[in-house]
């Protein structure tokens, strides 16, 4: 008989943090890699975005070593919420405002290695600010000891005021037709002044939808890093300071991940998950590869349909006693996936592929 612990079946149902660690790893050298080779383009990828990737990654990872038992010795413990899945309830206490550390680090890598360049300066900029008022909101659930930070309201007019802010600095520094979108198929959509309405949309969605999916071990961090090398990948030959920070970006979440992978030593909190989300969103505005952003965001756009559809079938069905039914077991997805029977790191792993794969599609589909 063969011993459980070697069964191909458990391996795959419920694979090891440290299995994920290396499937996300491979993942990223297959990518950078595999496009190098695609595009022929083996020496400029490879200090555009495999170099800068790699010491990112290096950096953030080592920091995290000093930064996780700071963080833990301030007493920076998660609140779990009381009606999330139970399996949760054991991680209270593990320290949170993680991406106090992959941010700063990642930004400030990405900025000396495109030489402090205009567009890599503007997307740090918003990056840093998404940051800061993700670092507040957890502060006040730290301090308050509960799940209320800022409030929505507050948090939103935030967020559009960034966004507002770094529209205004398109509308005066790019090119007139910054406001044209490219289709596949090489279709242009000439949106003009709307432009400015979708692109501010973009920025806010993107942040939050970033944040609802940071909700199990290595989740958000590694399918973050994978759409951030699939946007650096497109970008790379066109805007490469664009592409370092986005490659800088990746290997920040790589390094965070490997404190961040099941069992968690650290979360990353709304310091980091609005941070990436905003960030990802203004590389995709300014280098005019919307379409390719929605595409590399597919699993945080898929997170946040499921919370807009449990949320609206709940009200649609809400009966005489106030009570609703519920579309899914508990939003987001991946929450879902949970109750449903999935293992944390099956969820991960499989969300992890998804992503390269939609990664490697953004690209195929953009050229």
């Amino acid at each position: 008989m063969v011993d459980a612990k070697f069964s191909p079946q458990i391996s795959l149902t419920k694979p090891s943090g440290n299995t994920l660690l290396v499937l996300l790893t491979g993942l990223l050298l297959f990518l950078s890699l595999g496009f190098a080779e695609f595009f022929g383009q083996i020496v400029s990828f490879s200090q555009i975005l495999l170099l800068p990737l790699v010491i990112s990654a290096a950096v953030t990872g080592l920091i995290g070593y000093g930064v996780v038992p700071f963080l833990r010795r301030l007493k920076a413990g998660q609140v779990i919420q009381e009606d999330g899945p139970q399996s949760h309830l054991s991680k209270a206490g593990t320290p949170t405002m993680g991406g106090i550390f992959v941010i700063p680090v990642a930004v400030m890598i990405a900025l000396i290695g495109s030489q402090f360049a205009p567009n890599a300066i503007a997307v740090s900029l918003v990056t840093l600010a998404y940051m800061i008022i993700g670092w507040v909101d957890d502060w006040q659930i730290l301090r308050q000891q509960s799940n209320k930070g800022l409030t929505p309201r507050m948090k939103l007019i935030l967020q559009v005021a960034i966004a507002v802010a770094f529209c205004l600095w398109m509308a005066w520094t790019q090119p007139s037709n910054v406001t044209n979108v490219v289709l596949p198929g090489s279709l242009i959509l000439p949106l003009g002044v709307l432009f400015w309405g979708l692109a501010g949309f973009v920025l806010v969605a993107e942040s939050n939808a970033t944040n609802l999916t940071d909700g199990v071990d290595g989740l958000a961090g590694g399918t973050a890093a994978l759409a951030f090398l699939g946007l650096g990948i497109l970008v790379a030959t066109s805007t490469p300071e664009l592409g370092i920070f986005c490659a800088c970006l990746s290997g920040g979440c790589l390094g965070f991940v490997l404190h961040n992978r099941n069992p968690a030593k650290v979360f990353m909190g709304d310091t980091g998950s609005l941070a990436l989300g905003g960030s990802l969103a203004a590389v995709g505005i300014l280098s005019g590869n919307l379409w390719a952003l929605f595409v590399v965001s597919g699993i945080f756009f898929v997170e946040s349909l499921s919370v807009i559809a449990q949320v609206s079938y709940y009200k649609a069905t809400k009966g005489p006693d106030g009570v609703g039914k519920r579309l899914l077991k508990m939003a987001p997805l991946h929450h879902h996936l949970e109750l449903s029977g999935w293992s944390e790191t099956q969820i991960v792993g499989i969300f992890y592929l998804v992503n390269a794969a939609l990664a490697i599609l953004a690209v195929l589909s953009s050229l």
